[in-house]
């Protein structure tokens, strides 16, 4: 079945989200008067969300009576720096052009909450492009979850055969499986050290976004 729209995650697949995760790290050490920490050991943690990272700052177990409140104090400085040094990953820019001059559809499907997840759109003036968004709030169950690749598909009016799913995590992979996309793993994206894309069954695992144009033009030979 012919290849008819591509959705991506959002952090670590479409977008560069780690600088201004590891800006509101830093900048809540510093308020504590606590020295920079190496900002790779936080960008390691970035696909383990706000409790990963708030326990990657400070050294503390989510059982720790101060964790609960400092994980609130980076959603907070979160939401004010979500869209401040999030740029597209190098490539994707290109490979959007690339599907719109095809007339493939593109969207997003992404666990990040629409709070976020709109304002960083905007920025990078990406929302008017997207043919759909799809974050949590939309649905009852997230990813891994095929509930968000199903409603996304079904807005898009397409069979999820006809749709390409793009992640750089494990869960993404198995929501498009689950919901019947084709589904593509990216190592370029926030993969933990220990974990492996090759090992997440996904029909194809790449470097890099420029891989996805052999595919593009697969998808409009109909192959």
């Amino acid at each position: 079945m012919r290849l008819r729209a591509v959705l991506f995650d959002m952090d670590g697949t479409l977008v560069d989200s780690a600088p201004d995760f590891i800006a509101v790290c830093q900048a809540m050490r510093a308020a504590r008067e606590l020295p920079p920490l190496d900002p790779q050991r936080i960008r390691d943690q970035v696909s383990g969300g706000a409790r990963a990272m708030v326990a990657c700052t400070f050294g503390l177990t989510p059982e720790h009576p101060e964790f609960e409140p400092l994980r609130q104090e980076f959603l907070a400085r979160y939401q004010q720096h979500c869209a401040v040094l999030t740029r597209p990953f190098d490539g994707i820019p290109e490979l959007l052009a690339d599907l719109e001059q095809a007339r493939l559809r593109w969207g997003v499907a992404t666990n990040k909450p629409l709070h976020y997840a709109e304002p960083i759109m905007q920025h990078l003036q990406l929302a008017e492009r997207a043919a759909v968004l799809v974050c949590p709030e939309h649905v009852s169950r997230s990813k891994p979850d095929p509930e968000m690749l199903l409603l996304a598909c079904q807005q898009l009016g397409l069979d999820p055969r006809e749709v390409l799913y793009v992640g750089d995590d494990e869960r993404d992979i198995e929501a498009g499986r689950a919901a019947g996309t084709r589904t593509v793993a990216v190592r370029y994206g926030y993969i933990h050290p220990d974990d492996n894309p090759g090992h997440w069954g996904a029909d194809l695992v790449i470097d890099h976004p420029r891989e996805l144009r052999d595919v593009l033009e697969r998808a409009l030979c109909g192959c």
